[in-house]
């Protein structure tokens, strides 16, 4: 489980964890069926960063260092993890690693499954006899890995959800095959409703209406709510609870705060109703998830 004592994680983390309904439809969908996420995220400066994982996890991990420092002990080999190296840990293995006490590690990760995440995981330790390497720091990779985290944390359109796992196989596949590296760029948009996202993001603790979002923006809430879900896929309140509950899975991740607690942090004053909430999304309640980590 996780040891990390701090009440709010790490100052300026941010992590998705993927409604179930999102997995079922990838693990389905012919194009992202051989890889897809589950999980991602990036902690920087994690200070007291601790996972045990006695029994691994039903996922690959990916991790990469770009500051600071971490160990990884798998199989009870212990590899000390720096700035620009990477390691991936396989699915349903004991391990355990941690950022270091006086230099602690800034990290990108993700949770990956697929009938093709074995093969890579083979080709990865099958490159190098200590299953690390060093990467040179690009920052088109940290750019890479923006877009993608844009793209899930924004839109949950079937064809979107190719694409970000589609990008996020060839983030990770750029580490194990890092010198056929290519160049991506990456096109931001401002637009409106990346200006509601951006507002609703802002203020997770607060709750609004249809009809109150449509006024701040100056738009008419049909429109809203027409132009929403065509971008994201979802109705722009069932949006913003999505994100209320991934939120919650941050909470639940990285703090020993109570399900009322966490509740009342992302604006929903009834811990029944953010219970109900939390399971339609993510196919366990709050207590259920918080023991899975484990």
């Amino acid at each position: 489980m996780d040891n990390n004592t701090l009440k709010e994680g790490f100052l300026g983390q941010k992590m998705i964890a993927l409604p179930k309904n999102i997995i079922n439809t990838a693990k389905k969908n012919a194009i992202t069926q051989n890889f897809y996420v589950s999980d991602l995220g990036y902690y920087p400066m994690a200070n007291h960063h601790h996972r045990i994982r006695k029994n691994g996890a039903n996922q690959y991990i990916f991790i990469y260092c770009t500051k600071g420092k971490g160990e990884i002990n798998l199989n009870n080999i212990k590899t000390f993890i720096s700035p620009n190296q990477f390691f991936i840990i396989p699915k349903n293995v004991k391990h355990e690693y941690k950022a270091d006490e006086n230099d602690p590690w800034s990290i990108y990760w993700f949770h990956f499954k697929g009938s093709l995440a074995p093969e890579l995981y083979d080709r990865y330790i099958a490159t190098h006899s200590n299953n690390y390497k060093n990467v040179p720091f690009s920052t088109t990779k940290i750019k890479l890995f923006e877009k993608i985290f844009t793209l899930f944390n924004n839109n949950y359109q079937e064809n979107n959800i190719e694409y970000a796992n589609l990008l996020s196989l060839n983030f990770i596949s750029s580490f194990i095959y890092y010198d056929f590296e290519s160049n991506i760029k990456i096109e931001q948009n401002d637009t409106l409703i990346d200006s509601i996202i951006e507002f609703l993001l802002n203020n997770l603790e607060q709750n609004f209406t249809l009809d109150e979002i449509a006024e701040k923006f100056n738009y008419s809430k049909s429109y809203l709510h027409t132009k929403f879900k065509i971008k994201t896929g979802y109705p722009l309140i069932v949006f913003f609870n999505l994100k209320k509950i991934q939120k919650a899975c941050e909470f639940l991740n990285y703090t020993d705060l109570s399900i009322k607690e966490i509740s009342f942090k992302v604006g929903i004053e009834d811990p029944l109703y953010f219970s109900r909430i939390f399971k339609s999304f993510m196919g366990k309640s709050p207590r259920d998830y918080k023991k899975s980590l484990k």
